[in-house]
């Protein structure tokens, strides 16, 4: 599409006419629910986010930890808050990735519920065994398992 003259002289106005939307948010605190207790990582995290944006918002922004069952707690309080953009979710793979395939049912659905702003943080997931294990590779573990169905158990912290 070409930019005429006329359009970009029309630029400014258009500018203008968005900007009382823009200014309208937000027009009360904003909450950050943390789906894990206080004092981890995720509450760490969210608490640092929060001092940040405060100023930017021109609002406080309230950190909230909503902990239990694995962050399926704070995640349906995030589904059922008003979609305002008032509630955010500190999310993770717990509650939107690991809860939606070890969990029979959900009291939201990740896909349809939630929508990402930011990637705050990004982290390392390793598979670990005992040096003296006989595996050696994933393929190894997975053979295993499925020769013995709930024979090998895991660890997460999630």
């Amino acid at each position: 599409m070409k930019l005429t003259r006329r359009s970009a002289l029309a630029l400014p106005a258009l500018a203008l006419l968005t900007r009382p939307a823009l200014a309208a948010f937000p027009d009360r605190p904003v909450r950050i629910i943390v789906p894990f207790a206080a004092g981890t990582s995720s509450d760490f995290r969210a608490r640092m986010i929060g001092e940040r944006m405060a100023p930017v918002l021109r609002q406080p922004v309230i950190v909230e930890n909503r902990a239990g069952a694995g962050g399926v707690v704070g995640a349906d309080a995030v589904a059922k808050a008003a979609p305002d953009g008032h509630t955010l979710l500190l999310g993770s793979n717990g509650p939107l990735t690991n809860a939606p395939v070890l969990q029979a049912r959900l009291p939201y659905d990740p896909d349809r519920d939630f929508a990402a702003v930011a990637m705050i943080s990004r982290s390392t997931v390793t598979l670990s065994v005992r040096a003296d294990s006989p595996f050696r590779t994933v393929v190894d573990v997975l053979a295993a398992a499925r020769a013995k169905p709930g024979d090998l158990s895991i660890g997460s912290s999630g």
